[in-house]
């Protein structure tokens, strides 16, 4: 068996982060297998973050990645979530998402900013998949910390992280649009509801995390 490659702490990473209602509830569902039961409004959430240096990890190269999926209601130990895709521009961060059962691919971030105007689209193969358009804000007034939980499944099991995170979110913030730009891609099936229900989010130029932190925190 491949050993994990070892865990990753990124700091001050550029990341938007959101949630929202999907178009197709029945289509989110059918993401998670048996056995685990997803929030009663099938939300999901969205990441996208470019880490501009590598010195701003533990042991990765630079890099930019989206990952999504749908949130679960853990009966043990609450909300949790699952990641139906994690798209990355780093073999190393790929590999490192793999070996924990979370189902990695290559693709592209980028976040550019102009003024106010924030555009953020994620790409694999050369195709663009979701494109987010935000307004910001340049003022930081509260930071985000805490843990979040995911689970994966590694071969025939399902396993679990618990993952430490800092976030310095900007004020104001506001999304205003989603677009999912590829109808084949499996990610269209997250796609959210028309007219867009967001349920929450943030923007924050200064976003710290580990990867994958620890493990083992529930039966899972």
């Amino acid at each position: 068996m491949s050993q994990p490659v070892p865990p990753q702490l990124v700091v001050h990473c550029r990341m938007l982060h959101f949630g929202w209602i999907p178009a197709d509830p029945g289509a989110v569902a059918a993401t998670v297998p048996p056995g685990l039961r997803l929030r009663a409004d099938r939300r999901v959430f969205l990441q996208q973050y470019v880490v501009d240096d590598a010195a701003q990890t533990s042991g990765l190269d630079s890099y930019s990645a989206t990952g999504l999926g749908p949130e679960l209601d853990l009966p043990d130990s609450g909300a949790a979530r699952w990641y139906t895709q994690h798209l990355s521009s780093s073999p190393l961060a790929q590999a490192q998402a793999a070996v924990r059962g979370v189902p990695a691919g290559a693709g592209r971030t980028t976040i550019e900013i102009t003024g106010r105007a924030l555009v953020a689209v994620a790409e694999a193969d050369g195709v663009a998949l979701i494109r987010t358009t935000a307004r910001i804000g340049r003022q930081v007034t509260r930071v985000y910390r805490g843990h979040t939980r995911y689970v994966s499944r590694l071969g025939d099991r399902l396993t679990g992280a618990c993952c430490p995170y800092v976030f310095e979110p900007v004020t104001p913030f506001e999304i205003e649009s989603v677009e999912f730009l590829a109808p084949d891609h499996p990610v269209f099936a997250l796609r959210p509801a028309n007219p867009l229900e967001m349920l929450w989010g943030f923007y924050s130029p200064r976003s710290s995390f580990a990867l994958p932190g620890s493990e083992g925190w529930s039966r899972y």
